[in-house]
């Protein structure tokens, strides 16, 4: 177990306002990691692209109901919720119905807040909720921001990825200021990382610089088994368990769990009363 200090499930935000950055990679992969430290994992899929689903061996399009009806109040998530038998976790699927939330929830009272709304029920059925947003800054994106304690980015060391990543930290920003003084930025994750590439190593050096321990140590290689694996349905931590990019997010999940209990420890030591062992 490893749930956050109120007993109930850390929900993380997968979020990159840039696509094929290897976002729907790093949640698939993250969740198969956490499964495999014997959490209890829920994978939510809140990009109409459904890649999410699709890459953990579920049908996106043979499901009665999804996110979509969710997010509407039409059904619960644990009406809809699907398992990845071949992750080991549970899984809110999406298809291209979810691209008519935006317009939908638009009329609808705290509609940057209906995915919390809907969440708050399982808070205390998992250990991890993982989201993984769709690659911009939609009504979509921020039902996740409002309901998330953190944000995972993966990004690739490219010259344009900092100029959007500099887009997205000053979002969490504001989302944290006007609508979730919950939400904060958990921490950079460097994928699809090509040593030979001198740029990248230079970027790479940029972003520790500035972002200090918000860094995870961990950088994710490119590796041709990742890129496999969703066509099988499969999380590239299963697919080839072996591989360079599936040992690296098997250590990058060690290092989320050990990231979440020493700052829930920090956390506690700063509460007044609270003894900590």
């Amino acid at each position: 177990m490893n749930q956050n200090e109120n007993g109930v499930a850390n929900v993380f935000c997968i979020a990159n306002q840039k696509g094929g950055v290897g976002k729907t990679t790093t949640a698939i992969n993250l969740a198969a990691a956490l499964v495999a430290r014997r959490k209890r994992v829920l994978l939510v899929d809140l990009d109409p692209q459904g890649n999410a689903t699709m890459g953990s061996g579920v049908d996106k399009n043979r499901s009665e109901a999804n996110l979509y009806q969710v997010l509407l109040g039409e059904a619960t998530v644990q009406a809809v919720c699907k398992r990845s038998e071949s992750g080991g976790y549970d899984v809110v699927p999406a298809n291209r119905e979810l691209s008519g939330a935006d317009i939908d929830l638009v009329e609808m009272d705290e509609r940057e807040r209906q995915l919390k709304l809907a969440l708050d029920s399982v808070l205390e059925a998992y250990d991890y909720i993982l989201i993984d947003c769709p690659p911009a800054l939609s009504l979509l994106t921020l039902n996740g921001l409002a309901c998330a304690q953190g944000v995972i980015i993966p990004m690739q060391c490219e010259y344009f990825a900092l100029e959007g990543l500099s887009d997205l930290v000053n979002t969490i920003k504001r989302v944290h200021r006007n609508i979730n003084p919950a939400l904060r930025l958990i921490g950079l994750l460097r994928v699809m990382f090509d040593t030979r590439v001198t740029l990248q190593q230079q970027v790479s050096a940029q972003i520790e610089s500035h972002f200090g321990d918000k860094v995870f140590q961990t950088i994710v290689p490119r590796n041709v088994r990742l890129a496999e694996a969703p066509s099988h349905g499969v999380p590239g931590t299963v697919y080839d368990r072996g591989s360079r990019g599936a040992k690296a997010y098997i250590d990058f999940g060690d290092e989320l769990v050990r990231r979440v209990k020493r700052e829930a420890l920090v956390a506690r030591a700063r509460t007044p009363g609270v003894k900590t062992v």
